[in-house]
């Protein structure tokens, strides 16, 4: 009887886990595992009623280095070679950068920055400490029940450190602190079809797109809401409304665009913990758990955004690596 895999988890992860290992020359049974209704995690693309593609998570990749390479041999292996949307790095919405500071938009550098600054002496960082000793304090102060034979956990770490039994108790110890181009019809078809501190930017998704119904280009923007703005809201026990997030997104676009006339369709979305945040000593705490898995011969993989890197690309690679692992050989891709 084959080996069968059991993969937690449906995102960006779990699904490429799943892709590598059907793709291997003697592939196991795999039985993929997803609590909610839909397939791809943070990704998701939705058709606006003018046809225009918005993107709920995720924008796009950085095809540079090994990972992104990757990437982009199995969106073309997907069939989405024709609907890749490159942008150059000399192109205008790669270079510029924008930091809203006393009530003024102030361009950051785009190339090479910082490079005579030492290297810092201790082995792990936070954002805040590198921030002010590569930048200055001024900047600093704006970061803040399946049977199988294997399985392959791409779920958050503090959810798989509940669902571990008891005598796994110093991995579920070391994993609950880990708190860890673009696609013109839309970056959800790599996964199954199915000053002010509340803004944390604003992108430009596109600067012009015709309208059906013969009216000028119009202009789509993508407000990103949270950080310490979104804290204190749900420490005072405050609704998160959807109409509280677009109040808050046409605001900022008016105050820091000069955007006056309110937008023609709006889509909100709230990710709620949807990028871990890597404290101090996450790396040691990563490679505690990673010792107690072999020590244990325990059948269980790790992959995802809490582990080693946030990235789309990071998130891939992370599942096509719990394939290798699995099947012992590099798979077919």
């Amino acid at each position: 009887m084959g080996r069968t895999v059991v993969v937690l988890g449906g995102g960006i992860s779990g699904l490429a886990a799943s892709y590598h290992l059907i793709r291997a020359s003697c592939p196991p049974k795999v039985v993929l595992v997803e609590g909610s209704k839909r397939l791809g995690g943070w990704i998701r693309s939705v058709r606006g009623p003018d046809g225009a593609i918005f993107e709920l998570g995720p924008r796009g990749i950085r095809p540079a280095g090994a990972l992104g390479a990757r990437t982009l041999l199995m969106v073309s292996e997907l069939g989405l070679d024709s609907q890749v949307l490159p942008v150059r790095g000399d192109h205008p919405a790669a270079q510029n950068r924008f930091l809203y500071v006393g009530g003024a938009l102030h361009a950051l550098p785009s190339g090479i920055r910082e490079l005579t600054t030492p290297r810092g002496k201790d082995p792990d960082e936070t954002v805040h400490s590198f921030a002010q000793r590569r930048l200055g304090p001024e900047v600093s102060l704006g970061h803040s029940s399946l049977e199988a034979d294997h399985i392959i956990s791409a779920v958050p770490a503090s959810v798989l450190s509940k669902l571990l039994p008891t005598e796994a108790a110093p991995l579920a110890r070391a994993l609950s602190t880990i708190t860890a181009v673009s696609v013109a019809v839309g970056f959800g078809h790599l996964v199954p079809s199915s000053e002010d501190p509340g803004i944390l930017g604003i992108v430009y998704d596109s600067v012009a797109f015709p309208e059906h119904d013969g009216s000028p280009p119009g202009l789509r923007l993508t407000v990103m809401l949270g950080g310490s703005w979104l804290q204190m809201l749900e420490a005072k026990g405050c609704v998160l409304s959807q109409e509280l997030f677009q109040q808050k997104a046409e605001k900022a676009a008016a105050t820091q665009l000069g955007l006056k006339e309110p937008p023609s369709h709006c889509l909100v979305h709230l990710h709620k913990n949807s990028i871990p945040q890597y404290t101090l000593g996450h790396w040691q705490k990563l490679e505690s758990a990673t010792q107690f898995l072999a020590a244990q011969k325990l059948p269980l993989t790790l992959a995802g955004a809490s582990y080693e890197g946030v990235a789309v690309n990071d998130c891939i690679e992370s599942g096509r690596q719990a394939a290798v692992q699995v099947l012992g050989i590099e798979p077919n891709s």
